[in-house]
Parts: structure tokens; C-alpha cells; sequence
């Protein structure tokens, strides 16, 4: 029947106040950490920054060859096949096996559940393509094996700059993949991108190797720049340790010399072998290399063992948190190139928006008064839910901070058009009811039963591709997707609980009335 509890109807007008309020807070500011939330423009309505990157997977071929040379050798050495002279060249590795063993090294090689040339029986390919001159064998990456290696790099760099945009505190980044070797980056709100590009740009490969004595290169040595570029010095090519040991990183003040440095701390495995390593370098220099340059040489005046240590090189405070930032979201697979920058003046943001706000005015009237002609107080009630609707809507979408895109106001335009749809299927179902029955409160609340299982047919199918829709779109895609889902529940719920109230609150004061609608 159309009856409601006081506690539902209480519940029902709590739950809308707090929703309205969130959408109201949009437009004023609150000291309220809580009631502070707004929704964020997207970089189409706000302007900012677009930066598309690539990613140059040569030096990730070239490392993952020779780490497989190294996996080459074990394996062979188990099988108790001898192999030798081992070089990479032109993005291929060369290796040659006794004329005795071809057949026995070829079969390895092309079996297809071959250990170490794997994917044929998942994409009928194998890691490598295996070819054969004389007793010299050449292994070169099969279509299917750079295709993995580079969405495994691009994956991987995706989410370092993903860290690097988020410590930065830029609103809702937008961070996609374009093909198998770009990166879309959209920052919302950013007017000079110089920071972030200057961060993004940067590898952050860090190693700490130590500084010996000569002055001329040699085996097992390399000759290596300061970063102020002033100076330079020969150093071991014996990594003691690298960034991936490193668990936090922070710029801090040295209390002893008054100036800024890198403080950082390593995980366990870290700790243990810098501890031993600088027990056996007391008396040496020990250089910190970021990106192939040495950016500072201290010398280890006792062993450190606690597991922490501190960076220092002339830095300024700015400089120093970018460095701590970069070690903290660790290293990139491979450098990356900034090939297309554009920048989004906020008048083209404006117009979007004036746009979008007139557009939803204009539907919103044309609806209102539609309502109101055709269904008079009842066309009220269900534009007093729409109103509701709305607010709930913006409400739910500040709840979660939403960046709001073109496309989402696109979808907000769409849920007022379909939040009437089923108010209009519950009023027509209500006029055919009441052509069979004289109570006005039985034929009302048939009316609203007996149209529930159109209403949630009709709006669960848009609901499915709504979700379709943000699995499987990109950014602007997904913007439309979610308001448009949000507004589906929220107009079920105003329709089936606010429209509803209003509605049978009336229909019992005026049930004797001859025509209620």
C-alpha cells in the first residue's frame, strides 16, 4: 500500500540532506576536512597540460639479452652441452655450440615446451627465433617475444609515472597507454608542466659503486661524470647496491653541515650488503650514481650498518624532493621521450562548461514543463524528484571527488531526460488502473507495483552498459559511464522513495477526489 514508516521516511529525507549538502558544497568552501570534498574538472572543462611520452626499449632489449646470455649459460652448462663465445650484436645474441651437439642444441631450442625458449604453447611462437650458419647459432626476438617485452616495459613504466604524477599532487592525472610504446599523460589544472616533465624525464637508475684509485679506465672500470659536470672519476662497475633496496626516501637538513640532503633507508637484504661492503671500503669513496652520473662521493669513514644513509650534492630543497621522489617511485624500465606537449587554455574549459550548463538548463526546462502540463500535480511531485535527483546525483560524485569531463556532463544531461521516463510509465500504468478500480489508493499502488519490473528491465540494461562502458572505454568514456550509472541508482531511488512519498501523501489527503490525475 502507499504507506511509509516514519523511520523510512526519516531515513529518506537524512540520507538526501546529506547528499544535497555535499553537491551544495561545491559552490562554497569548508574548513571541514570532510565536508571540503569537491568534484574535479577534467583537463577539457578546467584546462592543463597534455604530454604524450615514448618509450625507448632499446636498452631494455639490450639488458634483457644479456641477462638471457647469462640464463643460456646455465642452462646448457646443466645440460652438459659446452657452448662459447657468446656476444650480442644487432639486437641478437651469437653463440656457437660443437658440430657434434647442432641437433641437440637446435631441439632445445625448438621444442615447443622448451624451458629456455617458452611461448610457443600459449601463443604458438617462440620467445626467440632460432637460426643457424656453420656451427653459429643467432637467437633473435620473435614478434610475439618484443611484443610481451614491451608491454611488460610499458606496463611498468605506466605505473612508475603514475607514482611520480601522483607524489606531485596534481588532480586526477590522467594516465593512459597508446599503442605498445607511448603514454598519454593529461594533467588537469597544470599550467606550466616544467616540474613534471623535468621529473618524468629522468630514469632514476641508482647505484651506489665505489671510486678506485686510478685515473685511467680499465677491465672492470669506468670513467664517469660529476652531474655539475666539473670534474669526473673512474669507478668500479661492481654495483654494491641499487634503488631497488631502498624502502623510503626524504629531503631533510644535515644539522652538522647546515645543508640539504637525501635521507634514505633500505630493506633488509639492502642493509646487510651495504653494511658488509662498507666495512671492507672504510678509507674509500663511495660514489652515488643517478642516471650515469655521479651526483655525490663521500667518503666511508666507518662502516654503516643501520641500514640508513643520506645523500648530499649542493642540492636546494625543491631539487632534494624531486630526487626523493624519484627514488622513492623507483626506477623506469627505459628512458622516456616527450614527443607531442600541448597546452589547454582555461577559455576553451569555460566555454565547454557554459555550454554543458546551458544545454542542461534547456533540457531540464523543456522537461519541467512538460511535467507540469501534462500530469499537473503530479508533474510537480516528479519534478520536485528530479530536482532531488540531481542533487543526490553531483552529491554521490563529490562523495568520491569525481573529475567531471564533458562527456560526464554528456551523461548527466541523459539521466534527466531518463529520470522522468519512469515517472511518465508509473503515471500512465496508474490512469490504466484506475479505469478498473474505484480506490484511488489501490489503483496508486498497483500502478507503482505493477510497473517495477518495466522500470528496473528497462534501466538494469543500461546499467550493463554503462558498466561495459567503463571496463572497456577510455577517460572521457569512463566519465560518461559513471555519471550515467550513478544516475540510474539515483533516479530509482528518487522515483521509488521520494516521488513515491510525495505522492502518497497526497493521494490519502485527497483520496475521495473524483480525478487525481
Amino acid at each position: 500500500m502507499l504507506y511509509f514508516s516514519k523511520l523510512r521516511v526519516i531515513s529518506v529525507i537524512i540520507f538526501s540532506i546529506i547528499l544535497s549538502y555535499f553537491a551544495i558544497s561545491n559552490f562554497f568552501k569548508s574548513d571541514d576536512d570532510f565536508f571540503s570534498k569537491n568534484i574535479k574538472l577534467g583537463l577539457d572543462l578546467q584546462g592543463g597540460s597534455y604530454l604524450l611520452l615514448e618509450i625507448d626499449n632499446k636498452p631494455v632489449i639490450t639488458q634483457k639479452l644479456q641477462s638471457k646470455v647469462i640464463d643460456l649459460k646455465k642452462f646448457f652448462k646443466n645440460e652438459n652441452i659446452t657452448v662459447k663465445n657468446f656476444s650480442i650484436n644487432e639486437n641478437s645474441i651469437f653463440f656457437e655450440a660443437d658440430k657434434s651437439k647442432l641437433e641437440k642444441v637446435q631441439s632445445l631450442l625448438d621444442d615447443d615446451k622448451s624451458e629456455i625458449n617458452p611461448y610457443f604453447q600459449q601463443y604458438k611462437s617462440h620467445q626467440f627465433n632460432v637460426e643457424i650458419k656453420d656451427n653459429e647459432f643467432k637467437l633473435t626476438y620473435s614478434r610475439y617475444g618484443l611484443v610481451l617485452l614491451k608491454n611488460s616495459s610499458l606496463d611498468q613504466a605506466i605505473e612508475i609515472v603514475r607514482r611520480r604524477v601522483d607524489e606531485v599532487g596534481t588532480n586526477e592525472p590522467n594516465i593512459l597507454k597508446r599503442g605498445n610504446d607511448r603514454i598519454l599523460v593529461e594533467l588537469p589544472g597544470l599550467d606550466d608542466p616544467g616540474r613534471i616533465k623535468s621529473l618524468l624525464g629522468k630514469t632514476a637508475n641508482l647505484t651506489f659503486q665505489f671510486i678506485t684509485s686510478s685515473s685511467e679506465e680499465s677491465f672492470g672500470t669506468e670513467k664517469l661524470m660529476f652531474e655539475d659536470g666539473t670534474q669526473e672519476a673512474v669507478v668500479s662497475k661492481r654495483i654494491i647496491l641499487s634503488g631497488d633496496n631502498l624502502i623510503d626516501a626524504t629531503p631533510s637538513m644535515n644539522s652538522q653541515t647546515n645543508e640539504t640532503v637525501v635521507s634514505f633507508n633500505l630493506d633488509r637484504v639492502g642493509a646487510k650488503k651495504f653494511g658488509k661492503a662498507t666495512s671492507k671500503g672504510v678509507g674509500k669513496r663511495l660514489a652515488i650514481i643517478l642516471d650515469g652520473k655521479i651526483i655525490s662521493a663521500p667518503q666511508v669513514r666507518e662502516p654503516i650498518i643501520g641500514g640508513s644513509g643520506q645523500i648530499s650534492g649542493n642540492f636546494t630543497f625543491q631539487s632534494a624532493t624531486d630526487l626523493a621522489l624519484l627514488l622513492r617511485s623507483g626506477a623506469l624500465p627505459a628512458p622516456l621521450n616527450i614527443i607531442e606537449e600541448r597546452t589547454v587554455g582555461p577559455d576553451l574549459g569555460q566555454d565547454s562548461i557554459d555550454a554543458g550548463i546551458l544545454s542542461l538548463i534547456i533540457g531540464f526546462s523543456l522537461v519541467v514543463m512538460f511535467m507540469i502540463y501534462k500530469y499537473k500535480i503530479f508533474g510537480i511531485i516528479a519534478n520536485l524528484a528530479l530536482i532531488t535527483n540531481l542533487l543526490l546525483l553531483v552529491g554521490v560524485l563529490t562523495l568520491f571527488e569525481a573529475t567531471l569531463t564533458l562527456p560526464g556532463i554528456a551523461g548527466i544531461i541523459l539521466t534527466v531526460g531518463m529520470a522522468v521516463d519512469a515517472n511518465v510509465l508509473i503515471f500512465e500504468r496508474i490512469k490504466e488502473e484506475l479505469r478498473n478500480e474505484k480506490n484511488s489508493i489501490i489503483a496508486f499502488d498497483a500502478g507503482y507495483t505493477k510497473s517495477r519490473t518495466t522500470i528496473l528491465d528497462a534501466n538494469i540494461t543500461t546499467l550493463i552498459a554503462a558498466f561495459i562502458l567503463f571496463f572497456m572505454g577510455s577517460g572521457p568514456i569512463k566519465g560518461f559511464s559513471v555519471t550515467l550509472g550513478v544516475g540510474i541508482l539515483t533516479t530509482l531511488f528518487s522515483v521509488y522513495f521520494i516521488a513515491r512519498i510525495f505522492t502518497s501523501f497526497y493521494v490519502i489527503k485527497n483520496k475521495d477526489k473524483e480525478k487525481l490525475i
